[in-house]
């Protein structure tokens, strides 16, 4: 042997939640856009995750998530086991549609430069992961 020990590297461990975090990132980007795409549609609802109590229930072996809040109103539609639920509007429109687009926007962002932070931490464990199968 050369005296170096061979250890078995284990992704998950090295990486967390991240991967996770990434995929309900980007299916809640997928929802906020359907909300600010629908903002003038009649009788559409704004629907939303409760992103950090279900990123709480996710782990690598389970995607079981929960309803977080009494006055979420659940809908059929899940993303990663998680219900999608109707956002309580702030102020509703007269045709009933629940799309607040200053809402929605500021979600919006807000969740997309949370993703790019998630895949920031990703990448960087990637590379010193290389770096560390390397030997450098």
């Amino acid at each position: 042997m050369n005296g170096q020990i061979d250890m078995p590297i284990n992704f998950d461990k090295a990486l967390g939640i991240h991967p996770q975090a990434l995929s309900l990132r980007a299916r809640r980007t997928e929802v906020l856009a359907a909300n600010l795409a629908n903002a003038d549609t009649p009788g559409y609802k704004a629907q939303d995750i409760d992103f950090k109590t279900a990123l709480s229930r996710v782990s690598p072996q389970s995607t079981s998530l929960k309803v977080t809040h009494s006055s979420h109103i659940s809908t059929n539609q899940s993303v990663m086991g998680e219900r999608l639920m109707y956002r309580i509007p702030l102020q509703p429109s007269l045709d009933g549609n629940t799309v607040d687009s200053q809402v929605e926007q500021a979600k919006f962002s807000e969740n997309a430069l949370q993703y790019q932070a998630n895949l920031q931490f990703v990448t960087g464990k990637i590379t010193g992961l290389r770096s560390a199968i390397r030997g450098e």
